[in-house]
């Protein structure tokens, strides 16, 4: 008995040892989630939703009834401008730091970048969840920060880790979760302990955007069938917010609006590529040119120029459509424009549409100065005056807007101006 006891001891001992030896070689450590402060506590819930290639014109022109009666009783921009290249990545990006392109970094949904030696891809996950790929402060890391908890079902950057910080609960991206359980999770969040209830929720829908790509602005049978779909699951998180009781106010919002372009007018970026003179990174309303170690930039200009037709060649600095003078290096020197209406892709694809008999696509990423690029901006909740409208207003402003509402401070080094759009709010905030 005493030797079984003995060896019973022993094991113990081991298995103890072991266990230790294993913890504090793979240095782990229990997760830590934010938790709200005092401060905190008190503060109103924003929730930020994003409708991906969601025009300016949808609703005036389909009335949708849900978000209809959500602009009747909040605010509304006659458009959102976003910015240059008028592409996805970029412009969510934009919207959650306050910052132009320029200056957070990502610069396209394709880019090279130099301080890495390697190609961005928005379809490459473990590039979107680098950190180190992001400036500015987003949206959740500034709420982090405030000790205020943060969520995401889905938004640009919300899967890095920058600055370190990811919202407090987040989701990878997955483009086959339906809407409605987005809906439903987002709801969710509100029944948590006060604690660990998110006041900074952001919420994205691709629907839009979809339909939009694959029919292009002639089929409206197609487009209005996608927007009533969705404005059915927008409705059910308004009455969902509505029946929670808490004061929380909903910002929706669009990266870019849409284009439709005939099949006809695509050019092939083959066509423009020479690897011994230069790298090309294709955005289709833009092409970055990285001329190539030993070749000058007036070489690479003096080879592209003459080959304009339908699409025009500018040094960066002097590229149209952007609202400052481009430093970031990543855009590379020379920028190739296409013509509003011409749209660059690979030859493979371009094949493969007019094989399908297919004449007309839809498409973004140009000059804002083009109202078929601008989004949407409502907005509805305690926070928001009833009935208000405002001229065209740029996305840059969204984020101190939110700022504003949650209390959280406004970074200094940001585009945006909350002065910009501030007349959207009651007096009192």
């Amino acid at each position: 008995m005493v030797q079984r006891n003995v060896i019973y001891l022993l094991i113990v001992i081991l298995i103890t040892l072991s266990f230790s030896s294993c913890k504090s070689s793979s240095n782990l450590t229990e997760p830590t989630l934010t938790r709200n402060s005092k401060a905190s506590l008190q503060k109103p819930y924003v929730i930020l939703v994003s409708l991906d290639g969601f025009r300016w014109d949808y609703v005036d022109k389909y009335k949708p009834p849900h978000l209809t009666e959500f602009i009747a009783k909040g605010v509304r921009s006659e458009s959102l401008i976003p910015s240059f290249p008028s592409k996805t990545f970029p412009n969510h990006y934009t919207i959650a730091t306050g910052m132009y392109p320029d200056k957070h970094g990502i610069i396209g949904n394709y880019f090279y970048s130099y301080k890495k030696d390697v190609t961005y891809k928005l379809g490459n996950r473990e590039m979107v969840e680098d950190g180190t790929f992001y400036g500015g402060t987003p949206l959740w890391v500034q709420a982090d920060k405030a000790n205020m908890v943060s969520a995401s079902y889905f938004f640009v950057g919300s899967e890095a880790d920058i600055q370190g910080i990811r919202p407090t609960y987040y989701q990878i991206y997955d483009a086959s979760t339906k809407n409605e359980v987005r809906v439903a999770e987002t709801l969710k969040w509100f029944g948590l302990p006060k604690k660990e209830r998110p006041h900074m929720i952001t919420l994205y829908f691709s629907d839009m955007d979809d339909v939009g790509h694959r029919f292009s602005l002639d089929n409206e049978r197609e487009l209005k069938k996608a927007l009533f779909a969705l404005d059915r699951d927008l409705g059910e998180l308004f009455k969902g917010v509505e029946a929670i009781g808490l004061p929380i106010n909903i910002v929706i919002v669009s990266d870019h609006g849409m284009a439709t372009l005939p099949t006809a007018n695509m050019l092939a970026v083959e066509d423009i590529e020479n690897n011994d003179l230069y790298t090309v990174i294709a955005n289709g309303a833009i092409l970055n040119i990285h001329p190539k170690k030993n070749t000058t930039i007036d070489a690479v200009f003096e080879y592209l120029k003459p080959k304009e037709n339908h699409f025009k060649v500018y040094t960066t600095e002097n590229t149209p459509g952007f609202e400052y003078k481009p430093r970031n290096k990543d855009w590379g020197s020379i920028q190739v424009i296409p013509d509003f209406g011409y749209y660059f892709s690979g030859k493979e694809r371009i094949e493969t549409l007019r094989k399908k008999s297919i004449t007309a696509v839809g498409v973004h990423g140009y000059d804002p100065k083009y109202k078929d690029m601008h989004g949407i901006f409502y907005a509805n909740g305690p926070a928001f005056k009833e009935g208000y409208v405002i001229p065209s207003i740029k996305n840059i402003h969204i984020y101190p807007l939110v700022c504003q509402i949650l209390g959280l401070e406004i970074p200094k080094e940001i585009d945006g101006d909350l002065n910009e759009i501030q007349s959207v709010l009651k007096t009192d905030q």
